[in-house]
């Protein structure tokens, strides 16, 4: 299985993912600086950590190569609730795994409900519940 692939810095876009300091982020501003003496345009790429929520800078030439992580979505069913975490079953694989409920989702985390879960670079998150 694939975990991230590459991408020049010049395609990237807000709204795309790239992977900074090994972590899975979605670019929310990106600054471009003209260029300069030497001849190479700066771009400060601004994220958030999609599963943390932490924001990340990372400063790179445009002619740099990053990392983009790819992310695999899919649906689980809600088996059982225990404190902040939900035991979920893959409704394709039937694979049993547990997730961390965010604290926004909290209230509507029961057992017997579907969950969209987003992962990527081993790491998982329930994205809404359905």
């Amino acid at each position: 299985m694939v975990e991230k692939k590459y991408m020049s810095v010049k395609d990237l876009k807000v709204g795309k993912y790239i992977v900074i300091d090994g972590i899975p982020c979605r670019v929310v501003n990106i600054e471009v600086s003209r260029p300069g003496k030497h001849g190479h345009a700066k771009m400060k790429v601004t994220a958030i950590g999609i599963f943390e929520g932490q924001k990340k800078v990372a400063f790179l030439t445009g002619h740099d190569e990053v990392e983009v992580p790819v992310i695999e979505r899919k649906t689980a069913q809600i088996i059982s609730v225990t404190g902040d975490t939900a035991q979920l079953m893959d409704t394709q694989t039937y694979e049993v795994f547990e997730v961390s409920i965010p604290e926004e989702l909290k209230d509507q985390v029961e057992p017997g409900k579907e969950a969209e879960v987003m992962s990527a670079l081993g790491k998982m998150a329930i994205v809404k519940v359905k």
